[in-house]
């Protein structure tokens, strides 16, 4: 989904980005200069109410996975008074502009798959389980294989 813009305006990256909720209709792109091959490429910058130019974000180059080898921008803008960091990757060129698009993150599973294929230990480490190792905890319950001799059992 678009959702903005940004062209060039006397020398300088101007745009602005509106939603239903958000409206930055004064935003700068300050480029970095930084021999850092992890810096961004460019700052996003934001007029508060103060009438002060402040930085609300960053854009890195990236390209883009399939065939074409795109390359765009991709970032987020983020402050105090949004709710969460909003998305954003920047399609075009310096000279064409650039179009604002914001597409709703997909949430990673980060406690991996929930589809066991059957077999325990196919990486032969010993671990079994999805990488978890084997339970240390017996049919009732019980304490089992090391660590069960515990010497200082602490109640509950």
């Amino acid at each position: 989904m678009n959702i903005g813009e940004f062209k060039e305006k006397n020398g300088r990256l101007m745009g602005k980005i509106a939603t239903r909720t958000i409206d930055l209709p004064q935003l700068g792109l300050r480029p970095v200069e930084s021999r850092n091959e992890r810096a961004p490429a460019f700052e996003i910058l934001a007029l508060n109410v103060g009438n002060r130019w402040v930085q609300v974000g960053a854009l890195w180059q990236a390209e883009a996975r399939h065939t074409t080898g795109e390359v765009f921008l991709q970032g987020s803008i983020d402050d105090p008074s949004l709710a969460e960091p909003l998305p954003i990757a920047l399609f075009g060129t310096v000279e064409e502009g650039y179009r604002v698009a914001w597409r709703r993150p997909q949430r990673r599973d980060d406690f991996g798959p929930s589809v066991r294929s059957g077999r325990s230990d196919e990486a032969g480490d010993g671990q079994g389980q999805g990488g978890f190792g084997e339970s240390t905890a017996g049919r009732e319950g019980e304490l089992m294989g090391a660590g069960a001799d515990l010497e200082d059992q602490v109640p509950f």
